[in-house]
């Protein structure tokens, strides 16, 4: 069967041939295959399909790396519950499969007393979220973070960064190891569901018709574009999606920080931050641009609004050693008038489709949340 699985990513014709499985995971970015190994090892005949050539090349390639705290969203909310619980599984995991990673913790940084007064709001709402953060103002900053302007800070210890290539490649060898499968160049173009089972229309080479007991829709910013065509779901579960682009600077050559820098965050996102990679380079974003379809375009042009950005905080830039990067785009469930918006995991009691869920919105924390995500399927299924 999995053999007539194999197709090219976008060529698109009737089949008629039909074929079973009992779980159909969309999707082989982290999240997909997250979900893909809980629920193989729980004993699940599991199946995941990727119409790219390649695992994790959508969001899971192009984001910071970074392990989040829990720090900035609302008390109760998905994206807390599951960055707090996710951030505990994720360093576990990473210590017991080998996976590279580094508790490097995280500034976050006030440069007035104006943005002083909103790191307060920020460290009450991580108190309320079980995250505890450390203030620091006055002289006690300058022996912490000597290159840095900042009237006061907020010190994260839990934050971190992780090779996220690698946490894949060990999720689909676990997924592998408990029979799962994945095939690639395989893409759902179009579903259908009733309550007795689901019906996906594979493309590719040799398009063909799947049917399976349970579906998880873990298509990253293809998720909401294959719900609309997903005959069966009700209207009210298919949510209007925006695309928020942020694109990335590297910064060549040694950089004087061992932890990450981040500035108060601005509408859409955490603002222009440095990261650092596990070699300890330097790249600084994402920005937030409100784009209309998927475009991974870096505009150099952006650099100026990068450096005056940066410079805020960290005089010492060398604008000289910026160079474009990468772009990545965020999945965002309300556009740059909406503010917050939170995952959302909808399962058979959202849509009375026993056997399907759907992930929407699923960016930042979702790398960090990935295992928590895979624990919060795995119990509607069963």
């Amino acid at each position: 069967m999995l053999s007539a699985l194999s197709s090219e990513q976008g060529q698109v014709s009737v089949s008629t041939e039909v074929f079973e499985a009992q779980t159909v995971v969309i999707g082989a970015g982290v999240i997909g295959l997250a979900i893909a190994r809980a629920l193989a090892k729980s004993g699940q005949e599991v199946i995941v399909l990727e119409g790219a050539g390649r695992f994790g090349e959508g969001i899971s390639s192009r984001n910071s790396e970074v392990i989040h705290g829990g720090i900035y969203y609302p008390e109760r909310s998905l994206k807390a519950e599951l960055c707090v619980e996710g951030r505990q599984q994720l360093y576990h995991y990473c210590q017991t499969h080998k996976v590279d990673h580094r508790k490097c913790g995280k500034w976050i940084v006030a440069v007035n007393e104006a943005q002083g007064s909103r790191l307060q709001d920020i460290q009450m709402a991580a108190d309320r979220n079980g995250v505890v953060l450390s203030l620091y103002e006055g002289r006690r900053i300058a022996p912490e973070i000597p290159e840095i302007r900042a009237s006061s800070a907020l010190w994260s210890p839990e934050t971190g960064i992780i090779d996220s290539h690698g946490l894949m490649l060990s999720l689909l060898g676990e997924l592998q190891d408990a029979g799962g499968e994945l095939v690639l160049r395989s893409p759902v173009v179009a579903a259908e569901s009733d309550c007795q089972r689901h019906l996906l229309h594979v493309g590719g080479d040799n398009p063909l018709i799947l049917t399976a007991q349970n579906v998880i829709n873990a298509a990253g910013l293809g998720a909401i574009p294959l719900a609309n065509v997903w005959a069966g779901l009700p209207g009210d579960c298919r949510p209007q999606q925006w695309f928020a682009r942020g694109v990335y600077f590297s910064y060549s050559g040694r950089c004087p920080f061992k932890s990450l820098i981040y500035p108060i965050p601005e509408p859409g996102g955490l603002g222009v931050h440095l990261t650092l990679d596990l070699a300890g380079q330097a790249r600084f974003g994402p920005d937030v641009e409100w784009i209309d379809h998927e475009d991974y375009t870096v505009d150099s042009n952006r650099l100026a609004t990068f450096v005056r950005g940066i410079r805020q905080w960290w005089p010492g830039l060398e604008q000289a050693r910026l160079q474009p990067a990468y772009a990545g785009i965020r999945p965002k469930l309300s556009g740059p008038e909406g503010g917050f918006s939170d995952f959302r995991i909808d399962g058979p009691e959202d849509h009375g489709l026993p056997g399907l869920v759907n992930l929407f919105g699923i960016e930042s924390p979702g790398l960090t949340s990935c295992l928590a995500i895979a624990d919060r399927v795995k119990a509607m299924l069963v």
